[in-house]
C-alpha cells in the first residue's frame, strides 16, 4: 500500500500504482470536500464509462475582477468559467498515461484534469453540487454545521 507524495500529482501518482488490475474507471476526490453527492459521483462515473474524463463542476455566478495593486483592471467574462469540484474521473489508461508523461516532463498540476488539458485529451464537465464546498479555512467548519441543519 502505498502513503501520499509532496504534492497532490505525487498521491495520485502513488494511488494508481495500488489500484486492483480489474480496476477500469479512476475517480480522484478531494478529501477536502467530505459533502460529495452520491448524485454528483454517479455523473462523473457515467461519462468515463462513456469513454470521456469528467470532472464535477459549477458555473460560475458571480461578477469576476482581475485585480492588480488592490485596482480593478477589468471585469471578467464569466460565460464560460466553471468552478472545478471533485471527483474527477478518468479511463484507468488515460490516467495512468497522463501521470508517467507528467513525471517524465516534471510537470506537476493542481488538479489531475490539468494534465489531460496539457497533453490534449478532452475532459467534460458534469454537474457538481453547492454542497460540495472545500473546507480549508477554519470558517468554513460553520459552514459544514450549516449544511448538516438543512437539507439540499
Amino acid at each position: 500500500m502505498s502513503v501520499g507524495g509532496r504534492t497532490r500529482s505525487e498521491s495520485v501518482a502513488n494511488g494508481l500504482d495500488d489500484l486492483p488490475d480489474e480496476a477500469q474507471i479512476v475517480l480522484v476526490h478531494d478529501a477536502a470536500r467530505p459533502l460529495v453527492s452520491a448524485d454528483t459521483i454517479d455523473r462523473v462515473v457515467a461519462s468515463v464509462r462513456e469513454g470521456t474524463c469528467a470532472i464535477a463542476a459549477l458555473p460560475v455566478v458571480d461578477t469576476l475582477k482581475e485585480v492588480d495593486d488592490g485596482l480593478v483592471v477589468r471585469t471578467v467574462d464569466r460565460e464560460r468559467l466553471w468552478r472545478a469540484q471533485t471527483p474527477q474521473g478518468f479511463p484507468r489508461g488515460v490516467i495512468v498515461d497522463m501521470h508517467r508523461r507528467a513525471r517524465a516532463d516534471r510537470i506537476a498540476a493542481t488538479d489531475d484534469a490539468a494534465l489531460c488539458e496539457r497533453y490534449g485529451i478532452p475532459v467534460r464537465v458534469v454537474r457538481g453540487s453547492e454542497r460540495a464546498l472545500k473546507v480549508t479555512e477554519i470558517g468554513d467548519f460553520a459552514r459544514i454545521d450549516a449544511l448538516f441543519t438543512t437539507t439540499e
